[in-house]
Order: C-alpha cells, then structure tokens, then sequence
C-alpha cells in the first residue's frame, strides 16, 4: 500500500528494541538531526483470516472485539497497546504510530463470522485495542464498512474513540441504537489543548470530543465518557471538569483508568514526561510507583485498571463523587441481542439477551 505524506508531530521520539529481536539498529549519534527526512506514515496489508479475538479477562466488560487496524497514528505517547506492535516484528514506539497494518477484507472476514452457526451472538468492542477511527479511517472506511455489517445482522457494537470521525457514522450507530444495539464511549483525558496536543498529537481537540458527545446524544446513540488514562499528578486534578464537561454535553454514564505503563511503554512514557513536562516527571513517577505497589506497573486482574492505595483510593472517590455530581450512571447500557438475525434468514432468539 501507499506511503502517506508527513503529518507533523509524533508521540514518542524513538524506537526502543523489540523485546522478541536480536537485532536492534541505533541510529548514529553524530547524525545531524536538521538533515533527517521527516518520518512519514506506511500503511500495510494485514492478512489476518479471521477478524474477531475473544478474551477471557475478569476486568475487561466483553469478551469479543474487532480491530480494524494495528497500531496507531494518533500517537499517544501513554498507548497500552505499543507493544502489541512487537509481535508484528516492529518497535513499540515510533514504528507502532508509522507502521499502521490495515485489514482490508475485515468486512468481509466479519460477515463470515456472523454468518456461521457457530456465531453466539455478543455484542463486539471496536477499539479493544487500537482506535477505529484514527486517520487513515477518514479514507479506508473499514470501520465504517465493518459498522455495515453490524447493522445489517444487527448485531450489538460497542465503540471507543478518541476521534471525531465517528460521527460521519451516525447513521449506522443510530440505526444499531433503535435496537439496543449501539453505545459509544467518546475518551477525554484533558481539557487543555496544548497537553492534549504533546499528549495525544493526532486526536481530537478536547471542544471537538465534547462536540463529538453532542452529536451522538442529539442522534439518541447512548455516550459517555471514559477519562482514561488518568495519570496521577497530571490529569488526575481536571477529573471533576471532564466529567462536568461531559455531561453537559449530553455523555450519561462514565467511567476511568489508570494509566499503565507495560513493558517498553515505560521507557516511552519517562522520555515523554522528561521531554514535555519535566516538571511532573518525578511527582507522576512516585505517585505511580504508590499506586502500584512500588513498580510502575503491575497487570494482575483487579489492581490493573485502578491500582491500589491512598493515591488510588483518592482517584476513585474524586472520580464517584464528580460523577455522581454530573449524574452519571457508571455502567453503560445493556445492549441487546434480541434483534440479531442473519440476512435471508428470520431474526433469532437465542435467550442471550441480558
């Protein structure tokens, strides 16, 4: 596939080793820096056969979920899901926002799956791991040709997304939501522009994620709002304006995370911090290492999302007490399955609806 042309700021600003190599290349330090050329984004085919990864994670609210891409240009330098992108045999940090792999037929590979007798339906999460909407959306469509499938066979969707993009498919989502099909949790992690620009250079600004909110709730398509991450002693203190912000737009059920930093996002994450706002470097760190149990991070099911102790404690009682304040529920919408069928055939019940 073709190369795309240079979009200006990156969220990391190197490549640390792919932990599964033998080879790493470092680049010369002798290099003059105002002779590089400027990094541009390559998009690949991914061949994957199927299209649907299942999970059986205690903390995680599904348990099937599609992504239309691997890795991701919007760049956040905090992405959990970097180093995904070592098992492709890429670096986890400017290889997984320049070395996007796109799965063409994932429209076709999702009607294949919903149409098998061995399709239970569920309802699927779009951006389990990457965001569905991140640029190249605007021109493949594969998010919006797999959310075609999904209304067709009305199955139930579940969407995140730090983009404004989805809004272009509010017809879909609108059309999946009068079946109790459909819900969208739009990501606000700042309300302040120029962090959010250092932080997550190719999302939308915070006014158009709140305007993104507006749009779904005026078209009746259940939002909320996910703050995540939350990265104590940085963003943690806007919690009440997010989730004030949120709800006046029109966002009615909320939820967080905690930042966590695996593997080589921890390396990728100090640079940021040391690069952008070294002032925060060392309160953020400790206030992480408090949080986890004296490392930075941990991934035992039922500490990973949240963390442990008083700073953790303190996040999620300012967290229920704004959100209780905004009147939001904390749980989303219990989608339906009641209106699954399969085109040609007659619309099942399965007693699979919640």
């Amino acid at each position: 596939m073709s190369e795309a042309s240079h979009q200006s700021g990156r969220g990391t600003a190197f490549n640390p080793a792919n932990r599964f190599e033998a080879l790493h290349v470092e680049p010369d330090p002798e290099w003059d820096a105002s002779e590089e050329r400027p990094l541009r984004t390559q998009f690949l085919r991914d061949l994957s056969q199927t299209i649907l990864t299942y999970n059986d994670s205690p903390d995680i609210p599904f348990r099937a979920s599609l992504n239309p891409y691997r890795g991701c240009e919007h760049g956040c330098a905090y992405c959990y899901a970097r180093p995904t992108h070592e098992y492709l045999g890429f670096s986890a940090g400017l290889d997984f926002e320049s070395r996007i792999m796109v799965k063409e037929n994932a429209a076709e590979l999702l009607r294949a799956e919903l149409s098998s007798a061995k399709w239970q339906p569920q309802w699927v999460a779009m951006s389990g791991v990457t965001d569905p909407y991140q640029p190249a959306e605007k021109k493949l469509k594969i998010t919006r040709r797999c959310l075609e499938v999904l209304a067709e066979f009305r199955n139930p969707v579940g969407i995140v997304t730090k983009n404004r993009l989805v809004t272009r498919d509010i017809d879909l989502l609108a059309e999946l939501a009068s079946h109790q099909a459909a819900s969208v949790f739009v990501s606000l992690t700042t309300l302040k522009p120029d962090l959010r620009r250092m932080m997550e250079p190719r999302t939308a600004s915070p006014t158009g994620r709140l305007e993104t909110i507006r749009a779904l709730a005026e078209a009746k398509i259940p939002v909320g709002v996910l703050t995540a991450p939350i990265i104590p002693g940085l963003n943690d203190e806007e919690i009440p304006a997010l989730l004030h912000a949120a709800a006046e737009a029109g966002a009615t059920f909320a939820s967080y995370v905690v930042l966590r930093l695996p593997l080589a996002v921890r390396p990728l994450f100090e640079e940021w911090l040391e690069r952008c706002v070294p002032l925060r470097k060392d309160k953020v760190l400790n206030r992480l290492l408090s949080i986890r149990d004296g490392r930075l991070n941990s991934s035992e099911f039922g500490e990973r999302m949240r963390g442990q102790g008083l700073f953790a404690e303190q996040i999620q009682k300012l967290f229920q007490l704004s959100a209780k304040k905004a009147g939001f529920r904390t749980k989303g919408p219990e989608l339906s399955t009641a209106s699954f069928r399969r085109p040609g055939g007659l619309q099942l019940d399965l007693g699979l609806n919640p």
